[in-house]
């Protein structure tokens, strides 16, 4: 008696551990996120202080093995800046769409450090001053970036992220040798949650 209640304890023991699931068998996992943007512009525009804004999206996570996976997402994404430049108060609001895809590696069970580029579509400028509301004109509607960043996931779904993106492509669509060049230069602090 003893005998068979020890081998059905182990059987149950080691259907219980070799039976877990591993990060890979998860295959493809869906979720949303959203966060604040701090957002500016580098390059030959001066006197200018950074703009505060949202972003918000969806994303899915391809899981390629336990220690990697790739990520796309799609996202609104507030950014531009304020400046100093104009009497009065002004802010510079870029609104794009963007899709980064990202590389994720997990240095640990919950830690991600993630790396990859991102195609950004522009869907306003507009710049705001105290007195008017004007659109902004002769700016290139498809940006490219580079984004670096970090997360840490919860074991409920819930994570956090941060991530900077490095603008790579002038923003500036003017033509003559003159024309000033900026780029776009986003910190995003994130929440999101896994499906």
């Amino acid at each position: 008696m003893k005998k068979r209640f020890c081998i059905i304890l182990l059987l149950l023991v080691s259907t219980q551990f070799f039976g877990q699931k591993t990060k890979k068998d998860e295959g493809i996992v869906f979720g949303l996120k959203g966060g604040l943007n701090v957002s500016n512009f580098s390059g030959d525009i001066t006197h200018n202080s950074n703009r505060t804004s949202i972003h918000i999206g969806l994303f899915s996570e391809i899981i390629m093995s336990d220690n990697f996976s790739l990520q796309p997402e799609l996202l609104y994404s507030g950014q531009g800046f304020s400046g100093s430049d104009t009497p009065g108060f002004s802010r510079s609001k870029y609104d794009y769409i963007n899709i980064p895809v990202l590389a994720k590696i997990y240095l640990a069970e919950k830690l991600s450090i993630e790396a990859g580029p991102q195609i950004g579509f522009l869907i306003s400028a507009k710049e705001k001053t105290e007195d008017d509301k004007l659109t902004i004109s002769n700016q290139k509607t498809v940006d490219f970036g580079l984004n670096l960043g970090f997360a840490y996931d919860l074991k409920n779904g819930v994570f956090f992220q941060t991530r900077y993106n490095l603008g790579i492509s002038n923003v500036n669509a003017g033509s003559n040798e003159n024309a000033i060049k900026y780029t776009n230069s986003v910190v995003q602090l994130s929440v999101g949650i896994k499906l």
